[in-house]
């Protein structure tokens, strides 16, 4: 199993981090443009689903999957938006998502004065509480990283 990457995106859809690991095919465009189409694509679907739901709507949508790669997505209260690209084997990460919000992000992000909230996250003590708690799930076996600005 496999985690392909994941993005953290502030409401008004600019990228406040981005990480990936190993995802072997690079876009042809630009890393701004694949950004705002990913951002752009989570809100259409988001939006399309709340309007489309037959039941009662309260956790958006949870995930889509496609014969390469299953992207999860998890929204806060604050409306930040957890984008997560893995293998599409790896189950629902909805719970996974929303402790990596409460434990790695308001600890390390929120909590910490020397990080702007809409300004892109650069700190080295977020990248290895990330990196700590993901290896603690068996998708998540030995990943090469690369920063993605």
């Amino acid at each position: 199993m496999t985690v392909y990457s994941l993005h953290i995106f502030n409401k008004t859809g600019g990228c406040l981090y981005g990480k990936e690991w190993k995802r072997s095919k690079k876009s042809s465009l630009p890393k701004e443009q694949e950004l705002k189409l990913m951002f752009g694509m989570i809100h259409s679907i988001n939006s399309f689903v709340s309007k489309m739901s037959p039941t009662d709507f309260k956790d958006g949508f949870l995930s889509y999957t496609t014969s390469a790669y299953k992207l999860h997505y998890y929204e806060t209260p604050t409306g930040l938006k957890f984008v997560f690209a893995t293998d599409v084997s790896v189950g629902n990460t909805r719970e996974i998502l929303r402790k990596l919000y409460s434990k790695v992000y308001v600890e390390y992000v929120v909590r910490n004065p020397l990080i702007g909230l809409d300004v892109p996250i650069e700190s080295s003590l977020f990248d290895s509480k990330l990196e700590e708690y993901l290896t603690e799930y068996e998708f998540f076996a030995d990943q090469n990283v690369k920063q993605v600005p």
